[in-house]
């Protein structure tokens, strides 16, 4: 499946009457870091940091970029903190089709082909699938076209009653790894639309499903997901990748998932299939 143009999610808006302080003071609430620990890390004092976050210094363009990088702020939200402090965006948000991506949209289809025929996908911020390979495209055999209509959203397509949720062996499980890692997603995102993506799949009913017995994950060394594809039962270790030092916040908010064999029926199945 070759990579497609999918929406990005809108920019965190930076209202006119928000200002840096109470945004740095939230990141470094949101990390659980002192203003001295804080000041430490950036070469700069716990009395300038104060000040900044009660509004009686404005930091040079230079110091929001270094406070965000030591409190890990995502790529989007530098650009919002240094919009608050008075200063221009510095990271653009450029489309994938567009062509100065080509290097990177041809990397990312060399990486996810060169897994086949084990399952590789790329998600936007939102979940959105930007491109995945044909181990992908055999797992949604049997999903309703109306699910697979662009943009495709992978949580949606794997918790939807009528997507992959029915076929999972032990999804219960595997749906509170999802849920969870949406959430610690959102408590550091400033994201309506991924608050209202959780939403959506959290209320999804869970299909009645006979479940792994406990202490049946035992043998692995991480939670697999267990999925039905026809007539098997298929286990997989998810693994998700990101760009280091992101400059565009597109490229920022792309990971990798790509899906492991954890057992050698898997691995063999799988490679029986052929190309």
């Amino acid at each position: 499946m070759t990579i497609v143009a999918s929406g990005a999610a809108a920019p965190s808006p930076a209202p006119s009457d928000q200002r840096i302080g109470p945004l740095l003071r939230g990141w470094r609430e949101r990390r659980r870091v002192s203003q001295l620990e804080l000041a430490l890390r950036a070469g700069s004092s716990a009395r300038h940091i104060s000040f900044v976050e009660t509004g009686r210094s404005r930091p040079s363009e230079e110091m929001v970029l270094r406070l965000a990088e030591h409190l890990q702020v995502p790529v989007r939200e530098r650009n919002a903190l240094l919009l608050a402090a008075g200063y221009a965006p510095r990271y653009p948000q450029t489309p994938l089709d567009d062509p100065s991506m080509a290097a990177l949209r041809a990397g990312v289809e060399r990486l996810i082909q060169g897994y086949e025929p084990y399952p590789a996908l790329v998600v936007n911020a939102t979940y959105d699938v930007v491109a995945a390979n044909r181990g992908v495209a055999m797992l949604l055999e049997g999903v309703p076209d109306r699910l697979l209509a662009p943009p495709l959203n992978a949580m949606r397509l794997t918790l939807h009653p009528e997507g992959l949720a029915p076929r999972i062996r032990n999804l219960r499980a595997w749906r509170d790894h999802l849920l969870a890692q949406m959430d610690r997603q959102i408590a550091l995102q400033r994201s309506e639309a991924l608050r209202a993506l959780y939403e959506e799949v959290a209320a999804y009913p869970v299909p009645e499903l006979t479940e792994p017995e406990p202490g049946e994950h035992a043998s692995y060394f991480a939670l697999p997901m267990q999925i039905e594809h026809d007539g098997r039962v298929l286990s997989f270790i998810s693994s998700i990748s990101t760009f280091n030092t992101p400059m565009d916040v597109t490229v920022a908010e792309l990971a990798i998932e790509t899906f492991l064999p954890a057992d050698p029926s898997t691995v063999k199945y799988l490679r029986a299939l052929g190309p």
